[in-house]
């Protein structure tokens, strides 16, 4: 059969599944949708949370940053990962002892205040529109590729599945979908992970392949290898960095607490009946993570190391069926400039012909290694499994925020539970256009765009939320100055060196690194809107009142461990 047929069957058998477990467990109430009726299972709580967790961002576009950037694409390793070690050590329990649906609610109730809860509310709904936009351009991606249909209609099958089982089921359709679709995105990532390692060098764990030597008796190490294609067209070598010091902490700090601020993944630890399971279900969610992450560099050193052994200085016209496929989507490029027929990769922009979006190249990893059909396939199935997983929780982050947050909590105090309902079905309607929109006009490459949420999460959310927890005197008056300046500071950074909004638009883009603040990149920029954040909340509590004495007392209780499986169970 042909990698076509299977991908038909692969996905549809995925997406029946999607659709029937969301028809299984719909939502009749406004707590199964926010938070699954509270009562999920740690081991699958921490399923769903790393399906919810590890986006087309961790799926598709990671390996392939880590394929090109090589040593500088570990900032993307270290600060997902260790930000979700900090989210599960230090925010996760505190936040599920003090037992409120939504972030928005956690900062309205802390800090006493409507003012603050729609602050947050706002930040809540740029941070999810900008990652749910990288999800979207995965979605768009895969599609366009492996069912071979315009990306604009790959995106609106992808987001009316999304909707189905969101709108249907809510948090409990959603968490369940998501505990399948760990499961499919795992096993898509592994097995050509697995099947590569094999052939490139004997070593079934990809993992251990990575530093080991190649399986054609040379006795030359896979990293040796790729270091010397690298350095023979021009590039860097693979194993060695060129970012700045100071970028690469930036980069690093901004996702680690970005992760901890990000709302669609907090949102998670609510959904078990006690404290302890929200320890256990972050432990689990952190282990069946790595999995993915340890392997991604491995699929980052196979693909590179592939693509340039297939296409650098060979005849276009002996070029395999994958190249023709990839160049059709748009997202691979050839130019002869030269005019001899052949693939000049090199690092020189002038002499460059081949351009590669980094996205594809795990999507493209089994095509150029040869794999079996079925197995192109189940990685199509897996990436798409990704995005929509994540795109999922976003949504319900989005039509939460909307119709508890400010409808219920701010506007419509006396609405009925069916009302509310309606409403987050509603939102979520509305969201999943907008999302769509994104989707058929991307900003930018997945993982970048994705970067770009972690900064905003980190740059509002974070001082917030560790001052709402840690510091019983923080007041509503610093912490809405510190999210109003933090967020606003990171939308100006983005929108000026990214996006070159204050600069003469987009083509003066290219440029722009010369001027960064501090030599600081946009996607490490949270990082120092977010110091300025806890800075101004800090500045402004000194000066303004004290928060009343039962919300000190809150704080203060919130912190006790002891018992706090029982004080939690309600």
């Amino acid at each position: 059969m042909t990698v076509q047929t299977w991908t038909y069957i692969l996905v549809g058998i995925t997406f029946a599944l999607y659709i029937g477990i969301a028809i299984w467990s719909r939502a009749g109430s406004t707590k199964e949708f926010y938070v699954a009726g509270g009562g999920v299972s740690p081991l699958a709580n921490g399923m769903a949370t790393a399906a919810d967790w590890m986006s087309a961002a961790s799926f598709i576009s990671m390996a392939g940053i880590i394929a090109f950037a090589g040593y500088d694409g570990s900032v993307y390793l270290m600060g997902w990962t260790g930000g979700y070690v900090l989210l599960a050590l230090l925010l996760a329990p505190y936040l599920r002892k003090f037992g409120k649906f939504t972030v928005p609610d956690f900062i309205g109730d802390r800090y006493y205040s409507k003012t603050a809860r729609i602050v947050a509310v706002i930040c809540a709904l740029i941070v999810s529109f900008t990652y749910v936009a990288g999800q979207m351009r995965g979605v768009g991606v895969v599609f366009s590729r492996f069912l071979e249909v315009d990306i604009n209609t790959g995106v609106v099958i992808g987001m009316v599945i999304v909707l189905f089982y969101a709108v249907l089921g809510g948090m409990k359709g959603i968490t369940y979908t998501q505990v399948a679709q760990y499961c499919v995105l795992i096993f898509a990532f592994m097995v050509p992970a697995i099947f590569i390692s094999i052939q490139m060098t004997g070593n079934p764990v990809p993992q251990l392949g990575m530093g080991s030597t190649m399986n054609d008796g040379s006795g030359v190490y896979l990293l040796d290898k790729l270091n010397g294609l690298s350095t023979q067209l021009g590039f860097a070598e693979y194993t060695s960095g060129s970012k700045s010091t100071m970028d690469v902490f930036a980069i690093t700090l901004a996702l680690m607490v970005g992760t901890a601020g990000l709302p669609h993944v907090i949102v998670r630890f609510f959904t078990v009946k006690r404290v302890r399971d929200a320890r256990k279900s972050a432990g689990l969610a952190l282990l069946l993570i790595a999995i993915l992450y340890t392997t991604a560099p491995a699929v980052a050193v196979f693909a590179r190391t592939n693509m340039i052994n297939t296409v650098s200085d060979q005849e276009y016209a002996e070029m395999p069926e994958w190249f023709k496929n990839w160049e059709e989507t748009g997202l691979l490029k050839f130019n002869d400039k030269n005019g001899d027929g052949k693939i000049q990769y090199v690092a020189d922009g002038k002499r460059n012909e081949l351009v590669v979006d980094r996205d594809i190249m795990v999507l493209a990893n089994p095509e150029i290694a040869n794999l079996p059909a079925w197995v192109i396939a189940l990685v199509a199935a897996g990436g798409l499994a990704a995005a929509l997983s994540t795109a999922a929780g976003l949504l319900l982050v989005i039509s939460s925020s909307v119709s508890h947050d400010l409808i219920k909590k701010v506007f419509v105090p006396n609405i009925t539970e069916k009302g509310e309902l309606w409403a987050a079905r509603a939102a979520a309607t509305v969201a999943v256009v907008i999302a769509g929109y994104f989707g058929i006009n991307p900003p930018g490459f997945v993982a970048a765009v994705v970067a770009l949420a972690f900064g905003l999460a980190a740059a509002s959310f974070f001082p917030a939320i560790v001052l709402g927890i840690f510091y019983k005197k923080m007041n509503k008056e610093g912490a809405i100055a510190g999210m109003i300046v933090g967020i606003s500071l990171m939308l100006f950074y983005m929108l000026k060196f990214k996006f070159g909004i204050f600069d003469g638009g987009k083509e003066a883009v290219a440029g722009l690194s010369q001027d960064w603040w501090f030599g600081i990149s946009p996607e490490g920029f949270g990082t120092i809107a977010m110091l300025v954040n806890f800075a101004v909340s800090i500045i402004v509590m000194q000066f303004t009142e004290a928060p009343p004495k039962a919300v000190q007392e809150i704080v203060e209780d919130i912190r006790i461990p002891s018992g706090a499986g029982e004080a939690s169970e309600h």
